[in-house]
C-alpha cells in the first residue's frame, strides 16, 4: 500500500479514529523535484578572456572545455557587468548588479542601496530556489559575494554560501587566494588543505575531488535526485599557479608576442563562426608596448609569464574534465545542463610588466627584471605569487577592445557555453542572441519548469530582472528577446539597446590618453562628459566597436544617453561615483569596536587580514603566554602572511625567534641569545619605529625589534625597511601555526606550537599610516 502523502496547507487526508485500529495514516509530503528533472552545473571562471577557450579561437588546449561546445552551443554575443563580484551576483539572483547592492567590488562598498554590498534576501538564489525544488545544492570555489566585515569566524553567516540555499560548501570566501595554500572553509568553518605542495596538492583538483564527493555522496541514497554544482575555480585569476609541467607544454609557443596572438585568434574565431568574414579587429592598445620594440629579455619573460598562464588554463579545464568523464560514468552528464561562463574580461592588474609577487605591486615596491629573470623557471610554483603583463589580457580580450574593469566588449564580452544532451537537440553550433549574466538564472528555470516562488524563508521576492534564452537553444535565427542593458562599473558606463552600444569611458579610453590628475566625477564634470564624453556604436554591424559613430548620428547618441538614464534610475545605478580612496576608506558598520588590544588563542581558524590587528607603521608588542613543557617546545606562536611578505613569532631549537618577510625579497631575523626555559613564561617580541614610512617608495617604516623571555632582553636589532601596506593579498593571521604559505624558510607548515599556548596578545598604539590609493588597487586586484 502507497504511502499517502499530502502538501503543506492542504487538510489532512487520513482518518483519525479513536484507536488505530479505526484510523488511516497520512504524511506530509517531501520535497521531490520534477521526474526527469536535468542536473544544473555553473562553471565559473575568474577573469577569462573571450579569446582564451580553444573554442573561442585561442592556441591554448581546452578539450574538455571544447567538447562541451561540440556537444551544445557557443555564444558570441554574452555579457557581464565587467567585475567580479557584480556577475555573481547576477548570475545567482537573475538580478542586475546594482539591484543586489553589489556596484563594484563587494570590499568597496558605500552606504547607498545600490553598493552597500548586502545582496537583498527579496532577492533569491537560484540555490534557494532549486533547493526548495527538490535539489541538492553545492558550492564550489570562490565566493567573493559576502561582506569582507562578515568573513570572519564571528559571521553572522546567513551572507554566506550555506546561509543563501547551499547545502555544501568547500573553498575560499575572498577574491583570490593561494592555489597551494588555500584560505579554505568547509561549510562554516576553516580547514587545512588534504596534503601539502610538495605531496602535489593543488586546489583545482582538490575542489574538483570535493565536487564528485559531494555529488556521489547524495546519488547512492538518492540515485534520482537532481544535484546544482555551481564549480568556481580561482582560474585564472592571479595567482597563476600551476606546475611546471603543464607550462612547459607551452615552450616557445608565444615568443613571437601578443601582436601575433590576437591575429591568429581572430581569424580562428571567424572560421568558427563568431564573426562575420568582414569584421574589424579592435586597434592595438595605446597603452600596450609594440611586441617588437621590448628587448630580448622582455620578451623572454614575459613569453614565459604566458606559458605559465596557458599551462594554468589546460591544467583547470583538464579537471573540469574529470568531473564530466564522471558524470558520464554514472549516466548523468547527457541529462546535466551545463553553462560555463567566465566573470569579467582578461585581467590588466598585473601592470604593464607583468609580476612574480602581485604584492610588491600592492606595497610600491617595484619589480626588477634582473630578479624576475633569475627566478623565470619558478614562475607557477609555490614561491611566487604571479601574473602577466596586460599586454596578454589585451591580447585575451580578442578581437575586442579593453579589459576587465571597463565596460567596453573587452571587459564585458566573455565566453558562455551551454551543453544539454537530453534538453537541446542543436549541437556544435554558434549562438548570436544577446545574453546578460542575469538570464542565466530565469533559463535554468524555465528549463526544469519552475515558477519563480512568490516567497523564500517567509521573505516575498522581487521581480526577477532578466530574460530566459531558453528559446535559443533550438532557433538559432531567433531574435534576441534582451533589448536593452545598462552598464556601469565605477564610473565608467554603457548602454545597449537594439544593436546599438553608447559607451562613456572614464578618465578616458585608455591610460595614456587620461588627464595626468585624473577625474573625479561631479556634478561639474558629469555634465562635460554627458555632453562630449560619449561614443557610439552600431554594434549590430560593428561588434569590435571600432567605429564611433557620436558625431554622426548626434540624434541616436543623445535617445541613448537617456536611456542610460531611465535604466540607471531603475536599477539604483545612482549616484555616480568613480572615486577609489575616498570609497575604500569610507567608514562602514563593523561588528566590533576598532581596539588597541587583540588576543588570539590558538586551535582556531585563521583570522582574515581585513579582521586581523594591524601593527604596520605603529609600535607594537606581542606577548605569547605559554607552558613549555620539560624537555623543551618548538612551533609558530604567532603568524601573519606568508611568502609574498609577513612576519613570524616562534620557537625552534630551544631559541625564541621573529622573522619580518619583507614583500619576499628579504628576511629580517632575531634569535634570542638564551634559550627558552621549561615551565610557564611569557615570550614576547616588541617594535618601535625609529622613522616615519616612506610609503610611496614602497618603505615601511624602520624600527628597533626586541625579543624578551618574561621581561628580560634577549636579542635586538635595527629593522630597516618593513612591508608598507599589506602582508599578504590571501593569508590572514594564525595563533599557534602558520596556517599558509611559510613566511619563512627556517621551518615548513603549519610548524604548530607542541607546548600550551594560553593565549597571546598583540598591543597597538599609534597613528597608522596608509596610502589608500594603494590598498584599494589591492582590493580590486582581488576579484
Amino acid at each position: 500500500m502507497a504511502v499517502k502523502e499530502y502538501q503543506p496547507g492542504e487538510p489532512f487526508p487520513g482518518v483519525i479514529g479513536r484507536t488505530v485500529e479505526r484510523s488511516e495514516p497520512a504524511w506530509p509530503a517531501l520535497v521531490r523535484a520534477k521526474e526527469g528533472a536535468p542536473n544544473v552545473m555553473l562553471i565559473v571562471f575568474d577573469d577569462l578572456g573571450f579569446g582564451q577557450l580553444g573554442c573561442y579561437g585561442s592556441p591554448i588546449r581546452t578539450p574538455n572545455i571544447d567538447r562541451l561546445a561540440e556537444k551544445g552551443l557557443t555564444y558570441s554575443n554574452y555579457h557581464t557587468p565587467a567585475l567580479c563580484s557584480p556577475t555573481r551576483s547576477c548570475l545567482l539572483t537573475g538580478r542586475n548588479h546594482h539591484s543586489n547592492g553589489v556596484a563594484a567590488v563587494i570590499d568597496m562598498s558605500t552606504g547607498f542601496p545600490g553598493s552597500n554590498g548586502m545582496i537583498p534576501f527579496e532577492n533569491g538564489f537560484l540555490s534557494e530556489i532549486l533547493r526548495m525544488s527538490g535539489y541538492n545544492t553545492y558550492a564550489l570555489g570562490k565566493w567573493h559575494i559576502t561582506p569582507f566585515e562578515q568573513c570572519s569566524a564571528a559571521g553572522p553567516y546567513d551572507r554566506w554560501p550555506l546561509g543563501r540555499g547551499f547545502e555544501r560548501y568547500y573553498g575560499f570566501l575572498n577574491g583570490d587566494t593561494h592555489q597551494y595554500y588555500p584560505d579554505l572553509v568547509y561549510d562554516n568553518h576553516q580547514v587545512d588543505a588534504p596534503k601539502t605542495p610538495e605531496e602535489g596538492y593543488h586546489l583545482t583538483e582538490d575542489i574538483a575531488d570535493k565536487a564528485m564527493q559531494f555529488i556521489d555522496d547524495a546519488k547512492q541514497a538518492a540515485p534520482d535526485k537532481p544535484f546544482f554544482l555551481y564549480f568556481c575555480p580561482g582560474a585564472m585569476h592571479a595567482p597563476h599557479h600551476v606546475p611546471r609541467e603543464w607550462a612547459d607544454r607551452y615552450r616557445g609557443q608565444f615568443d613571437d608576442g601578443w601582436n601575433a596572438y590576437r591575429e591568429r585568434t581572430f581569424e580562428r574565431q571567424k572560421e568558427l563562426g563568431l564573426f562575420p568574414p568582414d569584421t574589424v579587429l579592435s586597434a592595438h592598445d595605446p597603452d600596450v608596448q609594440d611586441w617588437d620594440s621590448l628587448g630580448a629579455d622582455e620578451r623572454r619573460l614575459y613569453a614565459r609569464m604566458m606559458e605559465v598562464y596557458a599551462g594554468f588554463l589546460e591544467h583547470t579545464d583538464h579537471h573540469i574534465g574529470r568531473i564530466l568523464d564522471h558524470l558520464q560514468a554514472r549516466g548523468e552528464l547527457d541529462n546535466t545542463l551545463v553553462m560555463l561562463v567566465s566573470d569579467n574580461g582578461a585581467s590588466a592588474e598585473g601592470g604593464e610588466s607583468g609580476s612574480l609577487n602581485e604584492n610588491k605591486f600592492f606595497n610600491n615596491v617595484p619589480d626588477s627584471l634582473e630578479t624576475n629573470l633569475k627566478v623565470i623557471d619558478e614562475l607557477g610554483s609555490p614561491k611566487h605569487f604571479n601574473h602577466y603583463p596586460w599586454g596578454w589580457a589585451f591580447a585575451g580580450d580578442t578581437p575586442f577592445r579593453r579589459w576587465k574593469r571597463e565596460t567596453y566588449r573587452g571587459g564585458t564580452s566573455d565566453p558562455l557555453i551551454v551543453s544539454w544532451p537530453e534538453g537541446i537537440k542543436s549541437r556544435g553550433e554558434v549562438r548570436h542572441q544577446y545574453v546578460h549574466a542575469i538570464d542565466l538564472m530565469p533559463t535554468v528555470l524555465e528549463a526544469i519548469g519552475i515558477e519563480p516562488p512568490r516567497q523564500i524563508r517567509g521573505v516575498t521576492q522581487s521581480a526577477i530582472e532578466g530574460l530566459s534564452f531558453l528559446y535559443s537553444f533550438d532557433e538559432s535565427a531567433a531574435e534576441s528577446r534582451h533589448r536593452t542593458q545598462y552598464f556601469e562599473m565605477l564610473g565608467h558606463r554603457s548602454i545597449y539597446h537594439d544593436g546599438w552600444k553608447a559607451v562613456c569611458p572614464v578618465p578616458a579610453p585608455s591610460y595614456s590618453e587620461a588627464p595626468p590628475e585624473g577625474m573625479v566625477i561631479t556634478e561639474e564634470t558629469l555634465r562635460k562628459l554627458d555632453a562630449e564624453g560619449w561614443e557610439l556604436y552600431h554594434v549590430a554591424e560593428d561588434p569590435t566597436e571600432t567605429r564611433n559613430l557620436a558625431d554622426e548620428r548626434r540624434d541616436k547618441l543623445i535617445e541613448m544617453i537617456a536611456l542610460w538614464y531611465i535604466e540607471a534610475g531603475k536599477y539604483q545605478v545612482l549616484p555616480l561615483d568613480n572615486r577609489v580612496v575616498e570609497r575604500m576608506t569610507a567608514e562602514r558598520p563593523v561588528l566590533a569596536d576598532r581596539r588597541e588590544h587583540h588576543v588570539y588563542y590558538p586551535r582556531t581558524g585563521q583570522v582574515p587580514a581585513e579582521a586581523a590587528v594591524n601593527v604596520l607603521n605603529r609600535p607594537h608588542r606581542i606577548t605569547a603566554r605559554v607552558v613549555v613543557p620539560s624537555g623543551g617546545a618548538e612551533g609558530v606562536l604567532l603568524s601573519h602572511g606568508g611568502n609574498t611578505g609577513g612576519y613570524s613569532l616562534y620557537v625552534k631549537d630551544r631559541k625564541l625567534h621573529y622573522v619580518h618577510n619583507y614583500v619576499g625579497d628579504q628576511e629580517f631575523h632575531l634569535e634570542s641569545d638564551e634559550p627558552v626555559p621549561d615551565g610557564e613564561v611569557d615570550l614576547v617580541f616588541d617594535f618601535r619605529p625609529t622613522a616615519e614610512p616612506s610609503i610611496a617608495e614602497g618603505k615601511g617604516s624602520p624600527g628597533v625589534g626586541r625579543l624578551y623571555i618574561d621581561d628580560k632582553q634577549v636579542a635586538e636589532r635595527n629593522i630597516p625597511v618593513t612591508v608598507p601596506l599589506s602582508f599578504s593579498l590571501s593569508e590572514g593571521l594564525s595563533c599557534g601555526r602558520d596556517a599558509g604559505a611559510p613566511v619563512t624558510d627556517a621551518y615548513q607548515t603549519p610548524f604548530e606550537f607542541n607546548g600550551h599556548i594560553q593565549r597571546v596578545e598583540v598591543d597597538v598604539g599609534g597613528h597608522v599610516r596608509q596610502d589608500s590609493a594603494a590598498r584599494t588597487r589591492e582590493i580590486l586586484a582581488r576579484e
